[in-house]
């Protein structure tokens, strides 16, 4: 059995449990504002690192049927029987995978910007950026900054991105993401869950005006997949849009949580 996924709990121990599972090369540090906002509302908020990301553990096997079990783990060591999952992104993925293998364990569903279809591999330029860093030569943020301004124009990602750096024992600067296994595994984090996967639970999709990762048409794949699910637009939003509207993203769900 893997070792158990790293988290930050906020909130007390007799509320609501909620999960919260961020992005591609995001880490649980992401939703730490919304994550206390959650927990204000009465919610005990699990934020949780996936495997290959933040403090999690490294491995090279890296599907949504792993990323789901993780989950399912994770939960059973922390003696929670039933919670709310938000994921965003490919953490949204996972939380699908999740509701469909495991529907017993998830009261509500929340999906952030992502739609259960296959995305054909689209963060090449974003990868490639981060192989030609060399950390050895790095010896501040603002360095690093600066090498990825050629190859990575939006400061916004940069920033999102050297988030993930920190000092090792050494006193070197590396990523908390598994930059070499994520490269190589494009593929599996563009893929759907299964044809035949289900989950009958009220299911919340949010997805970002400005962004193209749910469209119009998706809303027949996603009630086949989730047939109590509805879908919610915020206005002036991308695919950050929990970074980008935070208050929007917290009224959107706390308004379908209670």
């Amino acid at each position: 059995m893997n070792p158990i996924l790293h988290s930050k709990i906020i909130g007390l121990t007799n509320t609501k449990p909620l999960c919260i599972l961020h992005g591609f090369l995001g880490m649980s540090d992401n939703w730490k504002t919304l994550g206390t906002a959650f927990a204000a509302q009465g919610f005990q908020v699990h934020l949780v690192d996936q495997r290959n990301h933040g403090k999690s553990f490294h491995s090279t096997l890296f599907n949504y049927n792993e990323l789901a079990e993780d989950l399912k783990n994770y939960l059973d060591f922390h003696q929670v029987k039933k919670t709310v999952i938000i994921g965003h992104s490919m953490g949204g993925k996972t939380a699908m995978q999740f509701a469909c293998t495991f529907p017993e364990k998830v009261s509500k569903l929340i999906v952030a910007d992502i739609a259960p279809k296959n995305y054909p591999p689209h963060h090449h330029t974003i990868l490639e950026a981060l192989k030609t860093l060399n950390l050895a030569n790095i010896g501040s943020r603002n360095d690093a900054d600066e090498a990825l301004k050629t190859s990575l124009k939006n400061k916004g990602i940069r920033q999102f991105l050297l988030k993930n750096l920190y000092r090792t024992k050494l006193k070197q600067f590396d990523f908390r993401f598994n930059l070499a296994v994520l490269s190589e595994k494009m593929q599996e984090i563009g893929e759907n869950i299964k044809a035949k996967d289900t989950f009958s639970g009220a299911t919340l999709f949010i997805g970002g005006g400005n962004s193209d990762y749910i469209k119009a048409e998706d809303s027949i794949v996603i009630l086949q997949h989730f047939p109590q699910a509805s879908i919610f637009t915020i206005a002036d939003a991308g695919h950050w849009l929990h970074a980008e509207q935070p208050d929007a993203f917290l009224g959107a769900s706390l308004n379908f949580l209670n």
